[in-house]
């Protein structure tokens, strides 16, 4: 049985649909299919790559949290193997179509999930019922920017299935849409080079997005600010080929929480602040200024941030005693704001402080198929909103910002 059934759309009001521009969302999720890596990777790698297994659950707490466990007579799950890691969904990255009261902290299977989740077509069907006419997806499995192959001890094996997402997202996630599922490739994290060549691969056949670690420094890679110069070679590719940086929360594997025994919700609230250190570190690190021509976009942090960082950062750029050099920084950190864009679903707070951070640099997002997403209420949700905005501005932030950073046609503005 599929679960996550159609709901309905909530009560429409104030704004009609025909006022709102279709919406191209820079953050929504796809749950990989099953055949992924044993379909696209090369017949010599697909004994040893990722595949699933079903198989029993057992829940297990360590040190106050509850990790999940292959095998034993619980209920049975669809299990990712690769190498020595086992790993099934969790039912929260995957509760689309689903009433918030029907919602657990523990695994899903396939079948359980909303073919949206992972099938393009289903997908495509599910963004017309939110008003989407275009969406970039995450990867899942891999984890936001890829760190599962980074992690992995077999780097050929790796690099292979960082090229195999790549194809799939290009040739079968992407391959029919119309251009609606904008492809977000991945890279291999652990080099440079080969990184640069991959976006080289990938821009070739008009992809304009990769995923980026937020906080590299927390997968044990080298910071943004190293005086090495060791991204230089992705940063230069993704610049020359305008291919945009996307950071999503997490994608540094960390996260901010106050105390060991705050409630899961004191971590939700603080999911931001990654995303304030990952603003501070590139607006400081002079890669903006090396690289006029790359563009960033950080994920589901919000927006209502922005200013205060911006305007700190700038307050101690005049100040010469935190080393803010000006042959790396010759403007104020602001100055670069141009070059970076923020990314909402619901923050009301950023959007009144739109001037202060730049209309232009606001995008929205869906975040399909997980729990804060708006889906399938979406327009609902840009109600709530539309009012602090006028037409244009609208347009800007549901569609002609996201459309520009992706190189996609936002159509004429509206008329008035």
């Amino acid at each position: 049985m599929i679960h996550g059934a159609d709901r309905g759309f909530a009560a429409t009001r104030g704004v009609t649909v025909g006022e709102i521009p279709w919406i191209v969302s820079v953050d929504d999720h796809v749950i990989e299919p099953p055949h992924l890596w044993q379909r696209w990777l090369p017949a010599k790698h697909r004994e040893r790559g990722p595949h699933v297994e079903r198989d029993g659950c057992t829940a297990r707490w360590v040190d106050g949290n509850q990790l999940f466990v292959k095998g034993g007579d619980g209920p049975q799950m669809d299990w990712w193997v690769y190498e020595d890691f086992a790993w099934c969904h969790q039912m929260l990255n995957a509760c689309a179509g689903y009433d918030p009261s029907e919602w657990w902290m523990g695994p899903i299977r396939f079948d359980q999930m909303r073919p949206g989740c992972f099938d393009p077509a289903a997908r495509l069907a599910d963004m017309d019922r939110s008003h989407v006419s275009a969406s970039l997806c995450f990867p899942t499995y891999p984890r936001f920017c890829g760190q599962l192959f980074a992690e992995r001890s077999d780097r050929d094996l790796a690099l292979a299935c960082v090229r195999a997402y790549n194809d799939w997202m290009v040739g079968e996630w992407a391959a029919d849409s119309g251009g609606r599922l904008v492809p977000l490739c991945l890279v291999p994290l652990w080099d440079p080079d080969l990184a640069a060549a991959e976006i080289r691969r990938n821009a070739a056949r008009g992809v304009r997005a990769v995923a980026f670690s937020e906080l590299p420094g927390k997968i044990g890679l080298p910071t943004i600010h190293d005086a090495a110069g060791h991204w230089e070679p992705m940063l230069q590719a993704c610049a020359e080929t305008g291919t945009a940086m996307f950071m999503h929360i997490g994608s540094g594997s960390h996260w901010i929480t106050s105390s060991p025994d705050a409630p899961p919700a004191v971590t939700a609230s603080l999911v931001f602040v990654t995303s304030v250190m990952a603003l501070s570190d590139w607006l400081f690190s002079g890669a903006l200024v090396r690289h006029p021509d790359l563009r960033i976009c950080f994920a589901e942090g919000q927006i209502g941030w922005i200013p205060y960082v911006l305007e700190r950062a700038d307050n101690l750029w005049r100040k010469e005693i935190w080393g803010t050099d000006a042959n790396r920084l010759p403007q104020p950190p602001s100055s670069y704001m141009s070059q970076v864009f923020g990314c909402f679903y619901d923050d009301l707070a950023g959007l009144e402080a739109r001037d202060r951070i730049g209309v232009e640099q606001i995008t929205f997002e869906t975040d399909y198929p997980h729990q804060d997403s708006t889906w399938p209420n979406t327009l609902d949700a840009v109600r709530r909103f539309a009012p602090l905005l006028d037409e244009r501005e609208l347009w800007k932030v549901l569609r002609a910002n996201a459309a520009g950073l992706l190189g996609i046609d936002a159509g004429p503005p509206p008329a008035r």
